[in-house]
């Protein structure tokens, strides 16, 4: 269980309650949870996935690389490709993909679009995966930072890409909500209508 408060005094005081309740063990200041490194730093905290996204190049063999400026690109339309590629693999990437946005709401969109062919996968999907890859490898030790001392308004931002898809001519939506300057919630879907 993680525990956390404005107050450390109040954290403590819980603290006590259950200890007194349960047997339990306080392992210190949270470093790591999940594959998410959590540094400390004089405004807050900085969340990173590095170890894992390290992992996924590896797994991928795209640890040298070419780093990419973007993860995709704008109106990303490739001809299908009949070429099949190893489905296992693909979705194993796409899933390592997903699991990475937790912490990388900048790869949102682009995974969201490669996942929507997880069912036949073909060679130009898996270009855009390696994109996805090349960008990941230029931004390894990106990830969320949260403020401490942030005022308490909520604000949020949407955006689509209005029939985008080419074949299904249905739209992308995204949003992101931020309670002061920290990000708490996002999204980037195809629209269901």
């Amino acid at each position: 269980m993680l525990l956390t408060g404005s107050s450390t005094t109040l954290v403590q005081s819980f603290l006590q309650v259950l200890s007194s309740e349960f047997s339990m063990k306080d392992l210190g200041p949270l470093h790591h949870f999940l594959g998410i490194q959590i540094h400390t730093t004089p405004t807050g905290l900085h969340l990173s996935q590095s170890h894992y996204a390290h992992s996924i190049l590896d797994r991928a063999q795209m640890l040298d690389c070419r780093p990419m400026p973007t993860p995709s690109v704008h109106k990303a339309v490739s001809p299908p490709d009949d070429t099949q590629v190893d489905t296992r693999y693909f979705r194993g990437l796409v899933g390592s993909l997903q699991y990475l946005t937790l912490t990388r709401p900048d790869l949102s969109f682009s995974v969201n679009y490669v996942s929507q062919f997880m069912h036949t996968p073909d060679i130009s999907h898996l270009k855009f995966v390696r994109r996805i890859l090349r960008y990941l490898k230029g931004t390894i030790h990106y990830g969320l930072s949260l403020t401490a001392d942030t005022p308490l308004v909520l604000s949020a931002f949407s955006d689509a890409d209005w029939a985008g898809c080419p074949t299904t001519r249905r739209s992308t939506t995204g949003y992101c909500t931020f309670l002061g300057s920290n990000i708490i919630s996002w999204c980037a879907k195809k629209a269901e209508y």
